[in-house]
């Protein structure tokens, strides 16, 4: 992911909204939003191109009330073509049973293995955000409110972030909380494609013109973009509805929905 815009017990009727875009190059194989045949309990696209052997997902959904989402941590001079996929991390958590802290804690001894990368998990419970580049080298609890996490560490104020935030705040307000609410506000949000100008851009150590294309929310290149655009909306009783949109070069080519009851409440968080 390149984009994730969280909110964490910051409406009346949702425990969690989440709404982010993925971003990969186009000719990277990967499977739509699904239940897994082989794990039937996640609900996640899945990355079918395996980095060193392994490979797994960039977010998703446990039925027993288990979240994840993962960005890489942009820093191209400590690229290592060794490390492991980043996103087994995401697989991982949601298949397992660890409580969120007890998870991200465990990564630390082996972190040096993936390349940069910012975590996100929750069981529903709490929400807890880890990265292998945080000068704390520690997993953090996150309070209630409204969080915007990209290329860099959580809350980051680069230009697309500040300014998603703020869309995103103002979609969320302007949810009525009704079953079956239109996600519409969260997607046009996700498809802003316009860039700041180059004097509020980051430094990334990528040339100009890539920190140009990657600055803003959707991103449009002959060869690189916004592979996916999720909404994803988790109420206090367990019931939840998550859209995906998939895109390649020419534009938007399917969208899938899901919806039903998670197994855990986060009714006592």
């Amino acid at each position: 992911m390149c984009l994730i815009l969280t909110a964490w017990h910051a409406h009346p009727d949702y425990a969690l909204v989440v709404a982010a875009n993925r971003d990969e190059f186009y000719e990277r194989p990967a499977d739509a939003l699904g239940w897994w045949d082989d794990a039937p309990d996640i609900l996640a696209g899945r990355d079918r191109a395996a980095v060193n052997g392994a490979s797994g997902t960039w977010l998703g959904l446990a039925q027993g009330g288990r979240f994840a989402a993962l960005t890489n941590y942009r820093a191209p001079s400590e690229k290592r073509t060794d490390a492991r996929s980043r996103g087994e991390l995401v697989r991982g958590f949601l298949a397992g049973s660890e409580q969120p802290d007890a998870f991200l804690h465990g990564l630390r001894p082996r972190q040096g293995v993936y390349n940069g990368f910012n975590l996100l998990a929750s069981d529903l419970q709490s929400l807890w955000w880890y990265s292998n580049r945080a000068a704390t080298g520690l997993p953090q609890r996150l309070q209630a409110g409204v969080y915007g996490l990209s290329n860099a560490l959580l809350d980051t104020p680069w230009p697309k972030v500040r300014s998603r935030v703020a869309a995103f705040a103002e979609a969320l307000a302007a949810d009525t909380g009704r079953r079956g609410a239109s996600p519409s506000p969260y997607l046009a949000l996700l498809a802003d494609t316009r860039q700041p100008t180059d004097d509020v851009l980051p430094e990334t150590g990528v040339s100009l013109e890539w920190e140009r294309v990657l600055s803003s929310a959707f991103i449009r290149s002959p060869r690189y973009g916004t592979r996916a655009s999720t909404v994803l909306r988790v109420r206090h009783d367990g019931s939840f509805d998550m859209l995906e949109r998939s895109f390649d070069a020419s534009g938007c080519i399917g969208e899938r929905h899901e919806s039903g009851v998670l197994r855990h409440s986060s009714e006592t968080a």
